[in-house]
């Protein structure tokens, strides 16, 4: 009875460990591990069939080459390898007045990404003399143009305003 309990004990450890070399899993164990050969044996998501080699060593007689830890790569739009974002254009398309007090200002941006631009509008007199100038923020899509309404510093300049002047560059937030 003896040699027969060996002997199955013998032809599962043998089995065990072919398949452990061939690349099979027996779902018991989830260790992130490569294995000597490529290719073969059950597919699983858990298993990396990848051919490449990495350092590894001899545990318990059997071969296991650990794997390298992998972690994600930053995309293009991450900010760590993001390109610096290009200023935008602003274009004055109406100027404030005391029927309606807000400059509407066109805003492009240039860039393959969304952004966000600050915008600066001076309110001048007759002299060209700056009454008040207000900033505002519009967040305009990739290589598009956006519409931003600004209201007016004070409703007290209205009266004595004679024109408004655009900034035409319209900065990034970095």
């Amino acid at each position: 009875m003896h040699t027969r309990g060996r002997r199955l004990r013998f032809t599962a450890v043998l089995a065990l460990t072919v398949l452990t070399l061939t690349g099979f899993s027996t779902g018991r164990h989830h260790s992130h591990s490569r294995h000597g050969s490529s290719g073969g044996g059950c597919s699983s998501s858990s298993q990396d069939h990848d051919t490449s080699t990495s350092s590894g060593g001899t545990t318990g007689g059997s071969t296991h080459r650990s794997r390298p830890t992998y972690r994600s790569t930053p995309t293009a739009t991450s900010s760590a390898t993001a390109r610096p974002l290009k200023d935008g254009t602003a274009v004055l398309k109406r100027c404030a007045s005391l029927d309606d007090p807000y400059s509407t200002v066109e805003v492009r941006n240039p860039n393959g990404r969304e952004a966000l631009f600050t915008v600066k509008v001076a309110y001048k007199n007759s002299n060209g003399s700056t009454l008040a100038d207000t900033t505002s923020q519009v967040s305009v899509p990739a290589n598009g143009r956006s519409t931003l309404r600004m209201a007016a510093a004070s409703t007290g300049i209205l009266d004595r305003l004679d024109h408004c002047e655009v900034d035409p560059r319209a900065t990034a937030d970095r």
